[in-house]
């Protein structure tokens, strides 16, 4: 295929070998497989924050670091200055996000290099080199939906013990190649200590996948992981070793009107982007 003008400069410089084919076009990102040498992997080229349709960023983006005060005065400016560290800090959230992640043990991508907002990094496939599928696409049956949604927790346990929510995770933002769930797409990941939305982006995280694997398995849709997990990480009891059981007792305690607010909106939204996601996949076939 014709080279995208964003990937030139790394053919050019011989990282890139060939640009074999799009995969596909989300809503911050292009995704590309291509050749390195005799390694094909997939180069996610990352959209300008004017064409981006991912809503609210600056509710995910609350709590990320930044060096010192200046880079924080021009963010905050909206300078030039500031939305170009805007987008350093959208595009290595992600990289950082996946290098910590599968140090602690959560399958995600392997990642090579990120450069002028190109993210080099393997490509998820089955046992025939095919592009492993999307979670969504998958059907298992009751045993199979149980012994995944199991290992997907603990996946998501391993992150919060990390101090990270994906917060944008459903069907759609998980491969599935012959080892088990991928988790995949990261450039909006919360901080689980610093961001006043992750309770509710988390909550909305778990009970997506919930979701879904409860269409095979309805004892799923019974279980109570977010909640469980949230309490234990608010009273720093979580750890990797920790043992979940999905099931969890409100207290008496007058509800936070203001989070069940945040979650609901939350979960609108969701539901908008999947519904979204839904439509671009239509286009794409």
């Amino acid at each position: 295929m014709k080279i995208p003008k964003r990937l030139q400069p790394l053919v050019d410089d011989g990282l890139i070998d060939e640009v074999i084919s799009r995969l596909m076009s989300g809503k911050e990102a292009d995704v590309f497989i291509v050749r390195c040498g005799e390694h094909i992997r997939c180069a996610k080229v990352y959209k300008d924050a004017v064409k981006r349709s991912f809503k609210k960023a600056a509710q995910y983006q609350e709590g990320r670091k930044v060096r010192g005060g200046r880079q924080a005065r021009a963010m905050g400016k909206r300078s030039s200055y500031g939305r170009q560290l805007e987008e350093e800090i959208w595009q290595n959230a992600e990289v950082d996000a996946l290098s910590r992640l599968a140090g602690v043990g959560v399958r995600v991508p392997d990642t090579y290099f990120c450069i002028d907002g190109v993210l080099l990094m393997e490509l998820v496939s089955d046992e025939d080199g095919n592009v492993a599928p999307q979670l969504g696409h998958v059907v298992f049956s009751e045993e199979q939906a149980i012994e995944q949604h199991k290992l997907m927790m603990h996946y998501i346990k391993l992150m919060l013990c990390a101090g990270i929510i994906h917060g944008d995770l459903s069907e759609f933002n998980v491969l599935v190649d012959n080892n088990g769930p991928v988790i995949i797409d990261l450039p909006q990941a919360v901080n689980a200590s610093a961001n006043n939305s992750a309770q509710a982006m988390f909550a909305r995280d778990v009970n997506n996948i919930r979701r879904y694997y409860g269409e095979f398995a309805p004892s799923i849709l019974k279980t109570q992981y977010a909640k469980e997990m949230w309490a234990l990480f608010e009273e720093a009891n979580l750890t990797p070793n920790s043992t979940l059981t999905g099931e969890f007792e409100d207290s008496d305690e007058l509800a936070d009107v203001d989070s069940i607010l945040d979650e609901i909106q939350a979960a609108e939204y969701e539901e908008f982007d999947r519904l979204e996601r839904i439509k671009n996949a239509d286009d794409d076939e």
